[in-house]
C-alpha cells in the first residue's frame, strides 16, 4: 500500500470524498496495526454549506477544519463518540470529508458502520485532531490493488437543519457493501 500524498487532499472536496472510497484507513496504535477500508464518506464545503462545522465560523472545536489539507479533524459528539474528518483544499476554506464506516480488514474490533463505532474500532480520540495524515502512525493509503467500484450518492444523514443543504447529494458510499451504515 501506498500512502496518500498531500496533493490528494488539496483538491475539490466532492472529488476526495469519493476517492477516498476503497482507500485503507491505518492506525498504529498500542503496539498494534488496525486497517479499515473506507466505504462510505459525507462532503462537507466549507463555510457555506450549513451543515459544515465551519458555518458558523472558526471555533476552538473546528480549528482544524480550517486546514491545511491532509490532516484529521476529530470531534467528540452526544458525550460518547468521537467522529473523524479529512480536511480537504487550501488551508483557511474548512471543507472536510467525514468518514462515515469501513470495512475491517486487520485487528479492529466491535462495529464499524457509523462515524462513531468507527473510531472506537480505530482507536481515534481527540488525541489525533489535527493530527497530520502522512504520518507514519496514522494515515491513509492506496491499496495495491485496484478493484471494481460502483459508488452511490445520496443525502447525508442527520443534517435536516440545514434547509437545501440536507437536501444535496454529497454522501457517497459503495453499493452493495455489508459494512455501509445506510444504505
Amino acid at each position: 500500500m501506498q500512502k496518500l500524498p498531500r496533493s490528494f487532499y488539496d483538491r475539490d472536496t466532492i472529488v476526495v470524498a469519493r476517492e477516498l472510497l476503497g482507500k485503507w484507513l491505518v492506525h498504529h496504535c498500542d503496539g498494534i496495526e488496525r486497517i479499515g477500508r473506507i466505504v462510505e464518506t459525507e462532503a462537507y464545503l466549507g463555510p457555506h454549506d450549513r451543515a459544515a462545522h465551519s458555518a458558523r465560523g472558526m471555533t476552538p472545536r473546528n480549528q482544524a477544519m480550517f486546514g491545511p489539507p491532509g490532516h484529521a479533524y476529530v470531534y467528540f459528539i452526544y458525550g460518547m463518540y468521537y467522529c473523524m474528518n479529512v480536511v480537504t483544499e487550501r488551508a483557511g476554506h474548512a471543507s472536510a470529508v467525514l468518514l462515515r464506516a469501513l470495512q475491517p480488514l486487520k485487528n479492529l474490533e466491535g462495529r464499524t458502520q457509523g462515524p462513531g463505532l468507527l473510531c472506537r474500532a480505530m482507536r481515534i480520540d481527540r488525541r489525533l485532531n489535527h493530527h497530520d495524515l502522512l504520518s507514519d502512525d496514522f494515515y491513509i493509503a492506496a491499496p495495491d490493488h485496484g478493484e471494481e467500484m460502483v459508488i452511490v450518492k445520496r443525502p447525508r444523514v442527520g443534517v435536516d437543519y440545514a434547509g437545501h443543504w440536507a437536501k444535496r447529494h454529497l454522501r457517497f458510499y459503495l453499493k452493495g457493501n455489508p459494512f455501509v451504515s445506510r444504505p
